[in-house]
């Protein structure tokens, strides 16, 4: 769509109704032609009797836009997945569960958490390319926001009241500034973590550029390049990572007032979706509408358990 809307006026003249929400989603979910997931046929018709149903002309199967989607089973109009999409993936530093209840009006924050949720999982995209060239790699903690969380203690690697993130940023322009980057949740900086997150978030010939921190040499594929810091300011050898996880932090407080270690990777997942997509905010909605349409439907009782830790 080259006529994409890039104010709030030209979202709602664009996607006022649910009728044109509707037609979006299918030429997302089908930019060729409506596709049967039963049999792969490319013959059908809409029927009248079912809002936005197509019924296979070979099997006879039915199937909605949303079917198969992450806004499978929804009770809420098009319009508000549209809106909340769009608000999530267009606002510099995102929006809240409780913000977005306020703007759209919902009844409920469990509703406003719900839909940001399971977003928030769309925007993880299957078969993503790994980062390449220069990395810069390095680890982070962020404090606990629960009270029912130990209290932060201890000095220098202890891991008390805290959680582990690992981050990783493409050098761009000979240093000049960040590409892309990725952030995983880690339970420890064993040699073992740090070279599953390696292995898959960095393309293979890919050189990690290291503070020289013990568990990354030996990661396969991948050229380490350690550069140990010493009495040296971390920041100084690792600019760009350093600025990413600065940046990680005041975005957690400033937006969701702290992360939980119960939902930390999803929250990652945003932050890197968002960053990764900063030179093309409109272009973002178009990206994380299209997943979500590729995604299957996430189960409520997996989005309020805990996230397995990379």
């Amino acid at each position: 769509m080259t006529d994409f809307p890039c104010s709030l006026l030209e979202f709602q003249q664009r996607f006022g109704g649910e009728a044109a929400c509707a037609e979006y989603l299918a030429a997302a979910r089908w930019p060729d032609g409506f596709v049967c997931p039963g049999c792969g046929s490319g013959k059908a018709w809409r029927l009248e009797t079912k809002a936005w149903t197509y019924e296979c002309a070979d099997c006879a199967r039915q199937t909605s836009v949303t079917a198969g989607t992450v806004i499978h089973h929804s009770k809420l109009p098009l319009t508000a997945w549209f809106w909340a999409a769009y608000l999530m993936a267009t606002h510099s530093n995102g929006i809240s569960a409780l913000q977005l209840q306020r703007q759209l009006a919902f009844g409920s924050y469990k509703t406003a958490w719900l839909l940001c949720a399971k977003l928030r999982r769309s925007m993880l995209a299957p078969g993503r390319s790994p980062l390449a060239g220069l990395v810069e790699v390095d680890e982070t903690e962020i404090v606990c926001r629960s009270k029912n969380d130990p209290v932060t203690g201890g000095g220098g690697r202890s891991h008390q009241g805290k959680m582990l993130v690992v981050g990783a940023v493409e050098v761009e322009d000979g240093g000049r500034g960040p590409g892309r980057i990725r952030l995983g949740q880690v339970g420890d900086y064993s040699a073992a973590s740090l070279h599953a997150f390696l292995a898959a978030n960095l393309t293979p010939g890919a050189t990690a550029k290291t503070d020289g921190w013990s568990g990354y040499p030996g990661a396969a594929s991948v050229t380490h390049e350690p550069h140990v810091v010493g009495k040296m300011a971390a920041h100084i050898v690792l600019p760009w990572v350093h600025r990413i996880f600065s940046n990680l932090k005041v975005w957690a407080l400033g937006v969701y007032h702290g992360l939980r270690r119960k939902h930390l990777q999803s929250y990652l997942d945003e932050f890197v979706f968002r960053f990764n997509r900063r030179r093309s905010r409109h272009a973002a909605f178009r990206s994380l509408l299209g997943i979500a349409a590729g995604h299957q439907p996430v189960p409520y009782k997996t989005l309020i358990s805990p996230e397995a830790k990379a």
